[in-house]
């Protein structure tokens, strides 16, 4: 569909919908296809989410968003939707999110606590049982992910394909890596839960306070994932101090759980979404033409270096001192 084409369906979704007339701002853009405008008409103000296909599918946002509106979790109202069109106009819950609140001097303890009381709320509200439909995050999901480092992180920065020996060896050093996800609860993961995706809504208490964004991805896997997404952020440090305690913040909510399977799973969910954002943030570069992500790969490899040195995850730290030793480990250049 031509540029023009794809405007006119917008403009014709827009009246339907009672907006023709409604002014439209563009508003800040994500690593997705996907662009958000806000729309204005007198006091009123809603939001267009514009996600083309064949890259996105907004019927699963609006499966997750039914579900988690369901769970009485605060996101975006559904008010009208031409899911083949990949079009959806939605509640606008303004512009507080938590990554503009930081950069005003927000509370940074406050802001992250209230985050982690919601993700015990959400695994308290929709257990298991209550996740039929959602896809699993399973380990054909999870290597797909991660090989994302071979395919665009490797020959960014090493010239060439990764031989075939380090392919061979890379899948095999996952295996017992993804197998801890299995030993710890699971639990439904927003899988980007972090500061550009939480918002602080103005007149209400507690977690439903706390706007959810950008959940379309959302999958049934390991509990310790969304925390990973938020403590260790690809685009912001959380000071150690802070990381530990919102940690025991959340442990302390469930007392029943494994702490030492938990701690495995942890370390296991930050080297998968490490890894994954290595090769993401480099594609996003070289096919999407975004290089402001590469910014942020010297963090990425301190986090993973960092969660390498778990015990359980030797396999995987035994082929990345191999293959990508730290003298390897840089920042791709821009093409």
């Amino acid at each position: 569909m031509s540029s023009m084409e794809r405007a006119r369906r917008i403009t014709d979704f827009l009246a339907r919908q009672g907006w023709a007339a409604g002014q439209r701002w563009p508003l800040a853009g994500d690593a997705s296809f996907r662009r958000y405008e806000r729309l204005t008409r007198g006091t009123e103000r809603a939001v267009l989410m514009d996600a083309p296909p064949p890259q996105e599918n907004v019927r699963a946002f609006m499966a997750i968003d039914r579900l988690l509106a369901g769970a009485g979790l605060a996101v975006p109202k559904i008010y009208g939707a031409d899911e083949a069109a990949g079009l959806l106009l939605l509640e606008d819950l303004g512009d507080d999110t938590y990554t503009r609140l930081l950069a005003r001097g927000g509370s940074e303890s406050q802001l992250y606590e209230l985050a982690v009381d919601l993700l015990i709320e959400l695994h308290r509200r929709l257990p298991p049982e209550k996740l039929a439909g959602v896809p699993k995050f399973d380990d054909a999901m999870a290597l797909r992910q991660v090989k994302l480092l071979l395919e665009w992180y490797w020959p960014a920065t090493q010239g060439d394909a990764a031989p075939e020996a380090a392919v061979e060896r890379f899948q095999s050093a996952w295996e017992p890596v993804l197998a801890l996800w299995r030993r710890s609860a699971c639990g439904l993961v927003l899988f980007d839960y972090h500061v550009d995706n939480l918002m602080l809504l103005a007149g209400r208490s507690g977690i439903a306070s706390v706007g959810l964004l950008d959940f379309q991805d959302a999958v049934v896997g390991s509990r310790s994932f969304d925390l990973v997404s938020l403590i260790d952020d690809a685009r912001r440090d959380v000071p150690g101090e802070l990381a530990s305690l919102l940690m025991r913040r959340y442990l302390a909510a469930f007392p029943g759980l494994d702490r030492a399977s938990f701690a495995a799973a942890y370390a296991a969910s930050a080297a998968q979404r490490h890894t994954r954002i290595l090769g993401t943030f480099t594609r996003l570069c070289r096919r999407d033409g975004k290089p402001a992500y590469l910014a942020f790969i010297p963090r990425v490899w301190r986090q993973l270096e960092a969660c390498l040195v778990h015990p359980e995850l030797a396999s995987l730290a035994a082929w990345f001192a191999r293959y990508l030793p730290p003298e390897r480990r840089t920042v791709p250049p821009v093409h």
